[in-house]
């Protein structure tokens, strides 16, 4: 934890004073942009609504996702700082694991916090990283930041493109060259949910362990087995059941007058009578 920061195991807010900690962490090492910080205070504030949990269609939606990337001739995992301070462990172990390269892309763009992205991937044991300095030398068209530049052997070349924690001006240009692109974003109303092919509503630390296990089930099915579970999901349809929730659960703190302590075990069991109320009307 950065300057050794303790945080009580019995401290109700632990996981998320952890999830920070490592965030700062990341700044304090040239990982993670300033803006980096701000970008995960504003997920954070929609996972406080989505309960903090991963939700049955954020599940759907990472089943569809694992199946894509094994259907790809040539995925790619998209890394930025925070993705980088968070889960670097879970990006090398579900690259090699689906078979996919990773390549670094940063909006704010230096040398520096590349190389530094790129030694830590590799200290977890990746050997080949993209889009380091000069190596991200191809363009995508349409896009004036620096998230322009990348490699011609990953994210240009690539078919499907897995990214978190994104600006939805990359999304869309990537799906204009007419790329597959999965999101992995608390918010379901941002341009990077809406443009994407695939959009995961949930915190990129559980999604990425769920995807790993999802992935070591199924990279053994045949392809007709993973196209059905990539034909059956429907990703305008799952955000509509994500904000659904969202908005149920909403009113019933307001209604129910669930805004004091001690009431998570009552709380816990409207959200699952939501739950199956939005899957049995859709």
């Amino acid at each position: 934890m950065a300057n050794n920061f303790h945080i009580p195991e019995n401290h109700p807010r632990a996981e998320s004073l952890r999830i920070r900690e490592k965030l700062v962490e990341g700044f304090e090492k040239g990982l993670v942009a300033l803006a980096g910080l701000i970008a995960h205070g504003r997920g954070e504030c929609f996972d406080y609504i989505l309960g903090e949990k991963t939700l049955p269609f954020a599940f759907e939606a990472e089943k569809a996702a694992v199946a894509m990337i094994l259907l790809s001739k040539n995925p790619v995992i998209s890394v930025n700082g925070n993705v980088a301070a968070l889960c670097a462990d879970e990006i090398v172990k579900f690259a090699k694991t689906v078979d996919a390269k990773v390549e670094v892309n940063l909006f704010y763009r230096s040398l520096k916090r590349e190389a530094k992205i790129a030694e830590i991937l590799k200290d977890k044991g990746l050997k080949v990283i993209l889009g380091v300095g000069c190596e991200a030398s191809s363009e995508i068209p349409n896009l004036s930041s620096l998230r322009r530049k990348v490699s011609p052997k990953g994210i240009f070349l690539a078919d499907t493109v897995l990214l978190a924690i994104e600006d939805g001006d990359r999304t869309e240009a990537l799906r204009k060259m007419g790329k597959n692109v999965i999101a992995i974003d608390l918010n379901p109303f941002s341009r990077t949910a809406l443009w994407a092919s695939i959009t995961i509503v949930d915190n990129v630390v559980r999604a990425l362990p769920n995807m790993i296990k999802i992935a070591e089930n199924l990279r053994f099915e045949d392809r007709f087995k993973l196209k059905s579970i990539l034909t059956s999901y429907n990703n305008c349809e799952n955000l509509c059941k994500i904000v659904d929730f969202m908005c149920r659960r909403l009113k019933i703190f307001a209604e129910k007058g669930l805004l004091k302590p001690n009431m998570t075990s009552k709380i816990e069991v409207l959200e699952k009578k939501i739950i199956s109320e939005i899957i049995g009307e859709r």
